[in-house]
């Protein structure tokens, strides 16, 4: 069988990548699009589009019938669902085939069967996987926990609750069954031990339709936030090689026990004294694969695309070389709960040798209803040293304007003495957060350099001539206020023609300003967004003392004036993100009592979902959400009175 032309059923950075390959293989693509994506970079990548109607995931990528449709009419033989969405539908792989389509993944049966993880397990333990032991919620004990609450279907973090006192065990399971019903449309959870310490560690496989099954080696993926992966890499460090070998062995295994054909990964659970448990199979390509690729000098797509087609694999992989460390780059705020951000990407563009997969160029926008995954970023060299010390490197020296993002937590964790060591387990953010997020660079001279290069008229004059035009006496300092972004701190800069303290002004443009700062000689890259005439700042960061020392900046200059309408009654709860309310705390009404710290709301935004918590002790006195309700960033959701001092 011969495929000719190939339809990706998916979306942002990984469909940009399969199309890649697509092409490279002489394919003909097609790709499909819901509405805020009309104009993506996967759409442009693609020889034809299909429109998806609509917004929202539900309606567009998890379509399966528009999806089959779009194909049909577009004249592709072959359907690739890259990840998340439809990738581990089993119905939907079924439709796809019995549309007479190739489906690019393994058999319907085989995802079935590892669909469910608590099926999964069952048959897992059949194949002679170590498995950690369920436990059952009703019956839990003391002695059993702490506990992890895990949907049955979908993966992500999704549905996922870690549960330390047994009088929050009801309440976190009813949190996690909505989650996992609102995500996967089956809201089935169950509890297993939560293992503090342990090492997320899995197993990329490849199988043809011959019988053979190739174990590509194993990454480590124990860098998480809310139990998502944000640092991945490959060969997982200080694995024993006994360990490394038994990996491969269950991986191959569980492979096999359900006819498997494709790529997939197999995930385990490695005790901090080196005991492995099955977690889950996933029965599709993963976000991490690139590492593996670099590391095998393979491409993942292209041997998928052949296995499809019949071809047959060599008995053995080529041997791997080298060490691969992948960052996932999101449009999020680490200091404020992860919270996602969206809006225009004005600027994104990483130096260096690495490997960047995203799906999103310059002016593109970041919108509600998807991932916040900007791009992953791959640095391979031959030691693991290295490829973290590039991977470094590049990240601190991206520039990136127009969104807050997690590039600053990548790089500091990346260059922590625990990462550098590769003493590596699940829990480095819950121990390392409040480090990694605090001592925020000083943004005074990045807000310096938005006013120098706000006043500068053009370039090619001398500086001295557009620092005379800025202020009729000259002898005065000049002063400008602006708000930063992340945190809403209010900064005010005074600066004369030559100097301002601490800081020596040796050049501006509108577009670039040289400061010398505590002796050193710094680039600011300055860009102006005239729509909501804000100014985005960053600079080359100090490598010395393993932390930027500038940073990126959002900044927003201060009218003379302030504008009445943005004042808010006290206790207003507002959307700190355009989303869709998910949940409302039982009973809550209008005169209800509510404590300080008490969540009230649930708002679901970018596939996270995120608490709107009481600000104070004292009573509900307006509730303007309902679940179900979309709603715009800063819309009033509720006001609570705070209770008034006896």
């Amino acid at each position: 069988m011969t495929l000719h032309s190939l339809l990706v059923a998916n979306r942002g950075e990984i469909a940009v990548r399969i199309l890649r390959t697509a092409h490279a293989l002489g394919l003909t693509t097609v790709a499909v699009h819901s509405d805020p994506d009309a104009d993506a970079l996967h759409v442009r990548e693609a020889d034809a589009a299909v429109r998806l109607p609509g917004a929202a995931a539900a309606d567009t990528y998890l379509r399966g019938d528009l999806i089959i449709r779009a194909a049909l009419t577009a004249g592709a033989d072959a359907v690739h669902p890259g990840y998340g969405f439809l990738s581990e539908n089993a119905d939907f792989a079924r439709q796809v085939q019995a549309a007479g389509l190739t489906w690019i993944g393994p058999p319907p049966g085989a995802i079935e069967a590892m669909a469910s993880k608590t099926r999964a397990k069952e048959l897992m333990r059949a194949a002679g996987v170590p498995l950690l032991e369920p436990v059952d919620p009703p019956t839990a004990t003391t002695a059993e926990l702490p506990l992890l609450l895990k949907a049955a279907a979908g993966g992500g973090g999704r549905g996922m609750r870690v549960v330390r006192d047994l009088g929050g065990l009801k309440e976190a399971l009813d949190a996690a069954g909505a989650e996992a019903r609102s995500a996967f449309g089956d809201g089935e959870v169950f509890a297993e031990p939560y293992v503090e310490g342990g090492r997320h560690i899995e197993v990329q496989i490849l199988a043809d339709a011959h019988g053979t099954v190739w174990a590509l080696g194993t990454r480590d993926c124990s860098l998480q936030r809310r139990h998502q992966k944000v640092i991945e890499e490959a060969p997982a460090p200080g694995l024993p090689d006994g360990l490394r070998e038994s990996l491969h062995t269950a991986a191959v295994a569980a492979a096999r026990a359900v006819s498997y054909r494709g790529a997939g990964t197999v995930e385990f659970l490695v005790t901090a004294d080196g005991r492995p448990y099955f977690l889950e199979m996933n029965t599709r390509l993963q976000v991490e694969h690139p590492v593996t690729e670099a590391v095998f000098g393979l491409d993942l797509v292209a041997l998928q695309l052949r296995v499809a087609e019949g071809a047959a694999l060599p008995p053995s992989p080529p041997q791997p070389t080298g060490h691969a460390v992948e960052a996932r780059l999101y449009a999020e705020d680490p200091a404020q709960d992860w919270r996602p951000q969206t809006g225009v990407l004005h600027t994104l563009a990483v130096p260096g040798e690495v490997r960047v997969d995203t799906g999103f160029t310059d002016g593109d926008t970041v919108g509600v209803h998807y991932d916040p995954l900007l791009a992953k970023v791959i640095a391979h060299a031959p030691t693991r040293t290295e490829a973290v010390r590039v991977l470094a490197r590049a990240l601190a020296a991206a520039r990136i304007h127009g969104l807050t993002t997690n590039r600053e937590i990548l790089v500091r964790s990346l260059r922590h003495p625990e990462f550098a060591a590769g003493q590596l387990d699940t829990g480095f953010y819950e121990r390392h957060l409040a480090i990694l997020t605090e001592g925020a660079p000083d943004p005074t001279p990045a807000a310096l350099a938005a006013a120098l290069a706000e006043a500068a008229p053009a370039p090619g004059a001398s500086l001295a001539a557009r620092l005379g035009g800025w202020r009729n006496v000259r002898s005065q300092p000049h002063t400008r206020r602006y708000t930063a972004a992340a945190t809403g701190a209010a900064y005010e800069v005074q600066y004369q023609p030559v100097n301002h303290p601490g800081i020596r002004v040796l050049a501006a443009t509108p577009t670039l300003v040289t400061l010398e700062v505590d002796g050193v000689r710094r680039l600011f890259h300055v860009k102006h967004n005239s729509n909501k005439t804000e100014i985005y700042v960053d600079s080359p960061p100090a490598f010395g003392g393993g932390t930027p020392t500038l940073g990126a900046h959002t900044f927003t200059p201060v009218p003379r004036f302030p504008d009445p309408q943005d004042r808010t009654e006290p206790g207003s709860l507002l959307a700190p993100m355009p989303g869709t309310v998910v949940r409302v705390a039982e009973g809550l009404a209008p005169g209800s009592p509510v404590t300080a710290g008490q969540p009230l709301l649930w708002l679901e935004a970018m596939k996270m979902e995120h608490r709107i918590l009481a600000p104070a002790s004292g009573t509900l006195t307006a509730l303007h959400a309902v679940t179900g309700q979309q709603v715009d960033f800063g819309a009033l959701l509720a006001v609570v009175q705070e209770e008034t001092p006896a």
